[in-house]
């Protein structure tokens, strides 16, 4: 039985073969269990994920989280049996119960991968082509991490050297985002990343010619990509023989990034159902499962069969994994012998923590000037740039724009690369017009560890970016998103830019924290907040989007309030407050000028700044109470945007001063001051709400 290569260094004995077919009939057996899911891919896989995490990859399952490891990443999380029988097998924690257990309630192997759920699983996948970002991002990440600790060494000498692997299907690479990716990974010329491309031509309305027609590994070559195609063995089975050499031959090639076209058949070898749809979201059948276990050697009548033998033999990985990771902390050891200053600094952020007296660098800006929030938080990135050397970011191409430049002499791009301040380590993040990829890409770098990132366009803009940012919060992932050109103040380049129901939207993402300040100094208190919910202190993470505006506001003395979420702007004179005025971002002063009417005519106005929603409401209720008090229940909330966030702050009598249509082109002053956003109007509805109160 044995399969001994004769063109190939890869040492192949008949229990790998075993192991892998173990894996094929295991995938079949846990659909068919649950009865949904999809086991043809895991099948036709099962060759490419066992050559990977069993001769090829670098890690140590008794240490999952070891910095040293190389990265695995499943953009077709839909397969993600493809991973769950490879940490099973390698023994990373999951056991054959788990398989049991597939797609059910409290199990440990869901139907697509989850971060922080299943120990071994890199970063949630499902929808397609995210994977693939999250991969481009780890890749950056490797490099920016060499570049922080490790700058000078030779190439492939550093301890802080490792690959990127990832499995793709033929639906990740239909996704724009994958394109995106790509396109960036080539321009980028990371030549740590190998991405293999499962070519089985099956998608759930059958083949591909339904839909696709375009040569794939030319368009990766259009990308600047090192492109190999791997032909499958005479029967159709993925062969590992050639799939190793494919991977050892990208791995010498250190500047490009790799992609291997991998020819197989879905759900290979079930007499009936291979390369068919049906195999693709479908269980077998009993009969076919029975057929597979029979054309494979395994008895038809045992489910879940894995021998003593071919356990024993994939557990060997753990032996392997101390092994290479004993190895490599000599390196490491050497490493940190030789480099006292960055050792220290590595200690520091890898356990999440802050150098000492960052916050003094956080500007403060003088009260009254009228500032642009985007450019204090420009501001802001330009302070910290210099003491917190791992916050790197950028932009979708919108810089001058967002104010996300953290250092213009430095940029993050590959040797070679014309500019004159092109860096392999530079910290200005060029993602090019692609903002999915690089919300993507940005959770792929906060998932590599050791660094901090942000990344800015417009907020209209944020709904390319939605499903990324979902994944962010569903994987509680600390990215920051700048977000600028907030509302219809950006004025004359109309509706297509000007953001309406974004803030409403994105508020509704769960754990997702939209910090939208009144002023510059907000905006440095809010990034201040934003960093410190970034340390290990918080237990875990969150995204933020930071929302700034284009057009200048009045600037307010510091307050810490800012911090909670919602705070106290301004008190009520000439008695307890009879009204409060709620606003956010550039509207707050508006509601300070209908202040200062009610004010005049007798009407003790209080002014509430809510910067962040979801930080007020993780205070307790004592204070929340103390700043919206429950007696009061003449309240005005004004937003120019749908105001869908603001009923359950004002209740029955309240009012609410938003925008519930599209945009007009025009100058923001006259947009503001046409749809209603005046003084004039805030304090009318008070009045309005005074009298519903009163009822």
């Amino acid at each position: 039985m044995s399969t001994k290569p004769t063109t190939t260094d890869l040492e192949w004995t008949e229990w790998d073969q075993r192991a892998v077919d173990t894996a094929r009939v295991l995938a079949a057996d846990a659909v068919q269990k649950v009865g949904n899911g999809h086991p043809g891919t895991a099948m036709s896989l099962a060759p490419a994920a066992y050559t990977l995490f069993q001769k090829v990859m670098r890690h140590d399952p008794a240490d999952p989280d070891w910095v040293g490891r190389d990265r695995f990443v499943l953009s077709a999380g839909h397969s993600s049996l493809t991973l769950y029988t490879q940490l099973y097998l390698a023994g990373f924690g999951l056991e054959l119960d788990d398989l049991k257990a597939f797609r059910t309630w409290g199990s440990k192997t869901p139907g697509h991968p989850e971060y922080g759920h299943t120990v071994g699983v890199e970063t949630t996948t499902g929808p397609l082509g995210q994977g693939v970002a999250n991969a481009v991002g780890m890749a950056m990440a490797a490099r920016y991490e060499r570049g922080l600790f490790d700058p000078e060494a030779a190439e492939g000498e550093s301890p802080f050297d490792h690959f990127v692997y990832c499995i793709a299907g033929d639906g990740c690479l239909q996704e724009g985002i994958s394109a995106e990716a790509s396109s960036l990974a080539g321009h980028q010329k990371l030549g740590n990343l190998v991405l293999l491309w499962d070519d089985n031509h099956i998608s759930i309305e059958g083949d591909t010619e339904t839909a696709v027609s375009e040569d794939t590994v030319k368009r990766y070559e259009a990308y600047g990509w090192h492109v190999q195609r791997v032909a499958p063995k005479p029967d159709g089975d993925l062969d590992p023989h050639a799939l190793y050499d494919a991977i050892e031959e990208a791995k010498k090639v250190t500047d490009r990034p790799s992609f291997i076209a991998m020819r197989s058949i879905i759900a290979w070898p079930a007499p009936n159902a291979q390369n068919t749809e049906a195999a693709h979201g479908s269980a077998l059948g009993d009969d076919e499962v029975a057929a597979t276990k029979r054309v494979l050697g395994f008895d038809p009548e045992q489910t879940f069969e894995v021998s003593d033998e071919v356990i024993g033999h994939t557990r060997e990985a753990l032996k392997r994994g101390a092994e290479a990771k004993a190895e490599w902390e000599k390196s490491f050891q050497r490493w940190r012998d030789e480099n006292a200053e960055r050792a220290a600094e590595f200690d520091r952020i890898a356990a999440g923590e802050l150098p000492a007296g960052w916050e003094e660098k956080l500007p403060v800006f003088e009260p009254g000037k009228g500032v642009a929030t985007r450019a204090a938080s420009g501001k802001v990135l330009q302070a910290l740039g210099g003491v917190i050397p791992e916050l790197w970011g950028g932009s979708a191409d919108l810089a001058g724009s967002n104010n996300t430049t953290i250092d213009k002499t430095s940029s993050f791009l590959p040797a070679g690369n014309p500019l004159p301040e092109a860096d392999p380590y530079g910290r200005t993040v060029h993602f090019g017009i692609r903002e999915h990829s690089m919300a993507a890409e940005m959770n792929g770098i906060a998932l590599h560890g050791n660094t901090r990132v942000y990344g800015g366009t417009f907020l209209v803009f944020s709904d390319y970016m939605r499903n990324a940012v979902r994944l962010s919060a569903l994987m509680h992932v600390p990215v920051t998103y700048v977000w600028t050109h907030d509302s219809i103040g950006l004025g004359e380049d109309g509706p297509t830019h000007q953001p309406v129901e974004h803030l409403a939207a994105l508020r509704a993402i769960p754990g997702l924290n939209v910090v939208r300040p009144a002023d510059a100094n907000e905006t440095a208190i809010a990034w201040r907040e934003i960093l410190r919910r970034w340390t290990k202190e918080f237990g875990k993470g969150a995204p933020h989007g930071l929302v700034l505006t284009r057009q200048g506001v009045p600037t307010y003395e510091p307050n810490e309030g800012a911090a909670r979420g919602g705070y106290v702007l301004l008190e009520a004179e000439g008695g307890d407050a009879q009204v409060v005025l709620i606003a956010t971002g550039s509207e707050v002063h508006v509601a300070v000028e209908a202040r200062e009417q009610l004010q005049a005519d007798g009407v003790p106005t209080r002014v509430v700044s809510m910067p962040s929603v979801e930080w007020f409401e993780e205070q307790d209720q004592g204070y929340r109470d103390s700043v919206l008090p429950p007696s009061v229940r003449a309240r005005v909330a004004v937003e120019a945007g749908i105001g869908l966030t603001w009923h359950k702050y004002v209740g029955d009598a309240g009012r609410i001063v938003s925008l519930e249509h599209f945009g007009a082109s025009a100058d923001g002053k006259v947009l503001f001051r046409e749809y209603g956003f005046t003084a004039e109007n805030v304090a009318a509805q008070a009045r309005e709400s005074l009298a519903a109160a009163q009822r």
